[in-house]
């Protein structure tokens, strides 16, 4: 064959076979696609769906609700520093270390070369709520007498700079009074006042000393007039729940707020 009909005879049969494809193609084109066009939709629905569930039906709700709390509590409450707290501090005596967030205050302050610290936590703050099954309810009248009687667990800690060791009492602070628990003494003054889990782990090994009520009774008169002393008195006893519930106060403002905050972000 010649190599000009073997050009034209190629050429042919390309011809041929572009001729079938575009048939095909045609014919496909002309095809019914419902199975992708079913599909498609179905993914994109899908996605709307998610996003729209991820907002949140119930956000709106609670956040009214948060709002309306807040609200009444600001309204009931004032940003002055109530005159319990004024006259504290104009003693001069105590120092209150209040950190925005947390649940413990400390006191401090000097006595001679004594560095005394006590710390309450506002957590033991109980309602009214928390009375146990089958205890008498309380009148109106005893309500009265008897404000903020819930007990508040105080640690106090008697450290001195020129000897080793301290000396910490753990008490039950109620109805104008610190009920002592037990005096401990440890030699190592860091692992009786550090607040670390190390520490902590620490000292549950150490013997704790007696319970208080077991000792002599004349050893516990002297202990008290020991504590009296050091301002450890019933005036303290009085302002520890008093500022234990201004702090809760504020705090519960403030969680309030960052509440709502955040939901509404």
């Amino acid at each position: 064959m010649s190599a000009i009909r073997a050009v034209r005879s190629l050429a042919l049969s390309t011809s041929k076979t572009l001729a079938t494809r575009t048939a095909l193609l045609s014919a496909r084109a002309r095809l019914p696609v419902l199975a992708t066009r079913v599909a498609v939709p179905a993914t994109r629905s899908f996605t709307v769906s998610a996003r729209r569930l991820g907002e949140g039906t119930t956000d709106l709700a609670v956040s009214q609700k948060l709002a309306e709390e807040l609200q009444y509590e600001k309204e009931a409450s004032t940003d002055d520093e109530p005159a319990f707290l004024k006259e504290f501090k104009a003693h001069g005596i105590w120092e209150i270390e209040d950190v925005d967030g947390n649940d413990e205050v400390t006191l401090h302050r000097k006595f001679g070369n004594e560095d005394i610290r006590l710390i309450f936590s506002i957590a033991d703050i109980a309602s009214p709520e928390e009375a146990e099954f089958g205890e008498e309810t309380t009148t109106e009248s005893q309500e009265e007498d008897v404000h903020e009687s819930y007990p508040l667990r105080c640690s106090f800690s008697i450290t001195k700079a020129s000897v080793p060791g301290a000396l910490t009492i753990d008490a039950l602070c109620q109805e104008g009074a610190f009920v002592v628990d037990n005096i401990s003494f440890y030699k190592d003054g860091k692992i009786a006042t550090d607040l670390t889990a190390e520490a902590d782990w620490k000292r549950r090994g150490l013997y704790i000393g007696p319970q208080f009520e077991t000792l002599d009774v004349s050893v516990q008169d002297e202990f008290e007039k020991f504590l009296q002393e050091r301002g450890i008195n019933e005036s303290l006893a009085f302002f520890v729940p008093e500022y234990a519930e201004h702090k809760e106060q504020k705090e519960y403002v403030k969680w309030l707020q960052n509440v709502k905050t955040f939901i509404e972000a």
